[in-house]
């Protein structure tokens, strides 16, 4: 009698979920925490957007070293170091005494924080088959931003009962707990774990590419930069960052100020993004899998980052010009929802045409991702001193959405980047 596949795989995506629902808990409660921040250490509005954005600097500087490094000793020993690091700092945030003692703490921060998502992908590159990887991201996604989108109401009810350092105290010691049950249970190479079965194991490799084990040499790497996919996927990261951003940073402050939400209500409509994202993330990464095998690779994840670039942008658009603040945050929500409708696909385009070179490709289409992420609070700051009005920095960010569906038609995820490095 044929033996049942195990379902290993499916252990290390809820690993997988839960390190990026950590990831999302310990970056956003700085956004609900600011205002208390920003009174105590005496902050202005354009100090505390350098604060958001020393993190993001640091974790686009050390992105495309941590996801090679990740692809060459493998994931189970640079995840556990990833979080242990990044535990460590959020904790610490709690000892900032000065604005640059702050800023010196969040970009730390930022540096540990930096692979973890292109070692995610190469994670899933190797535990799941080609036809269940869109899905495996999305639902990763998913986890991610159902903790983001809870975050501001849980934050918020800890504030009426903590001091805002407590609060980085209590969810840097979450990590710690992750990184003991990672490195204990996890393989990198499913063969290699005593759980998986002959049957999962040959359901894993299905449609795997065969690729050298060769080290990348530096001509590989400026190949890489040069390639078309890796051109159109990174500035359509670009400007699903450079939006993103703006909910987990500045959006509790826009709904406050420029719509007058206050208390709970706020904390609902600053959660909303995430949680609507929730859907998206889940249902983007089932369509582009369904597409793929329905349309081909190309159009199977160019199609869904086309008409979630797009949908974003309108939406964002429409929620800079209507009057109603409630309709303003849904449209908003709405927008975010869309943007991260293409997740699945981008990181699914990564594992298609890096191959065995996952986390470097992953690196560098995040690293553009964190640019805008850097540009994004600091822009929006900027912008709203200048013209004192928060409905332009919103409009930017629309049309940018828009920019990003025309980036998604150069990417054509059926070309990998190095096919002559693949081995029969």
């Amino acid at each position: 009698m044929t033996q049942p596949p195990s379902r290993v795989r499916f252990i290390v995506l809820a690993f997988g979920v839960a390190l990026g629902g950590i990831t999302y808990l310990d970056r956003i409660c700085i956004s609900i925490t600011a205002p208390n921040i920003m009174r105590e250490l005496s902050l202005d509005q354009v100090r505390m957007s350098l604060v958001f954005s020393a993190f993001t600097l640091a974790y686009a500087i050390f992105e495309i070293p941590t996801g090679y490094w990740g692809d060459r000793i493998g994931t189970r020993r640079v995840l556990t170091r990833i979080v242990l690091w990044w535990s460590s700092f959020t904790a610490l945030t709690a000892a900032a005494f000065s604005y640059p003692s702050l800023l010196a703490v969040r970009f730390l921060f930022g540096i540990g924080e930096a692979g973890a998502w292109p070692n995610i992908a190469k994670t899933f590159s190797r535990w799941f088959p080609s036809s269940e990887r869109g899905t495996a991201q999305g639902i990763f996604f998913m986890g991610a931003h159902l903790a983001g989108g809870l975050t501001p109401l849980l934050v918020a009810a800890m504030l009426t009962r903590l001091p805002w350092r407590a609060v980085f105290v209590i969810f840097g010691m979450i990590g710690f707990v992750w990184s003991a049950a990672w490195y204990t249970w996890f393989r990198d190479d499913p063969a290699q774990h005593p759980a998986v079965n002959a049957a999962e194991l040959a359901r894993i490799e299905s449609g795997r590419r065969l690729e050298s084990a060769q080290p990348l040499r530096l001509a590989d790497f400026a190949r890489l930069l040069r390639n078309r996919n890796m051109i159109g996927l990174a500035l359509s990261y670009f400007t699903q960052s450079y939006g993103f951003y703006f909910y987990i940073t500045w959006l509790p402050t826009y709904l406050e100020k420029a719509r007058g939400f206050t208390a709970m209500r706020l904390g609902i409509l600053a959660g909303l993004p995430l949680i609507l994202s929730m859907a998206a993330d889940l249902s983007g990464g089932l369509l582009t899998d369904y597409a793929s095998r329905r349309f081909g690779l190309r159009w199977g994840r160019a199609g869904v980052g086309v008409i979630s670039c797009l949908g974003a942008g309108m939406a964002m658009l429409a929620g800079a010009f209507v009057q109603d603040g409630v309709s303003a945050a849904i449209l908003i929500a709405v927008a975010a929802a869309s943007s991260n409708l293409m997740l699945g696909a981008s990181w699914g385009s990564c594992i298609d045409i890096g191959g065995n070179q996952t986390g470097l490709v992953g690196g560098v289409m995040n690293t553009a991702g964190q640019v805008g992420g850097i540009l994004s609070p600091i822009i929006l700051a900027l912008i709203v001193r200048h013209f004192s009005s928060w409905s332009a920095p919103l409009y930017l960010t629309g049309l940018l959405y828009c920019l990003g569906a025309v980036a998604w038609c150069m990417v054509d995820a059926s070309q990998p980047v190095w096919p002559e490095r693949e081995i029969a």
